[in-house]
């Protein structure tokens, strides 16, 4: 095996080191998110971030590898706040698998009558989305949302947002 290869497969299994500790985080609440991270993930952070720069004299600075450990040296800064920031993710699968099916039926979605329409579907889908994001039924939550918009405070919406509808309801 090449030094590259060597390089490359241990930053696979430093990372899924951090994928490790997601998955033991998920489903916890948000402040129990970050202690874990704090004391599991940040090291591994840190040091992964280290031996990557370190890394990088060991090889040719024109190699795709080299490229990559750059990426991804580029990247840490922008991810870092994941470790104290328990709402946030370790990476956007979850924003991606949320778009997915928008993106797959694109296609059925491509006459929405006009403009106004479009739009209209775009805030619907985001609000769906939102909710089952949540853990909300998005009917049940846009159903009591619409009964009480008419007289609720606009300097209070943010009251009617799913997570509050999930602590309501719990």
């Amino acid at each position: 095996m090449g030094q590259g290869n060597a390089i490359a497969e241990e930053a696979i299994r430093r990372i899924a080191e951090l994928y490790a500790v997601e998955k033991d985080a998920r489903g916890k609440a948000p402040e129990d998110r970050v202690a874990l991270r704090q004391t599991r993930a940040k090291p591994v952070f840190d040091e992964l971030e280290d031996w990557l720069h370190a890394q990088l004299p060991k090889i040719s600075g024109k190699s795709p590898l080299a490229q990559a450990i750059r990426y991804a040296l580029g990247r840490m800064p922008k991810a870092r706040p994941y470790l104290e920031n328990g709402h946030l993710e370790l990476d956007n699968n979850t924003a991606e698998r949320t778009a997915k099916p928008v993106a797959i039926g694109r296609n059925n979605w491509m006459f929405a009558g006009s403009e106004g329409g479009g739009k209209a579907m775009a805030i619907a889908f985001t609000l769906i989305e939102t909710a089952k994001l949540n853990n909300v039924d998005p009917q049940a939550w846009l159903t009591r949302v619409l009964a009480q918009i008419a007289d609720h405070k606009i300097t209070r919406l943010d009251q009617l947002l799913p997570w509050r509808y999930a602590a309501q309801a719990a």
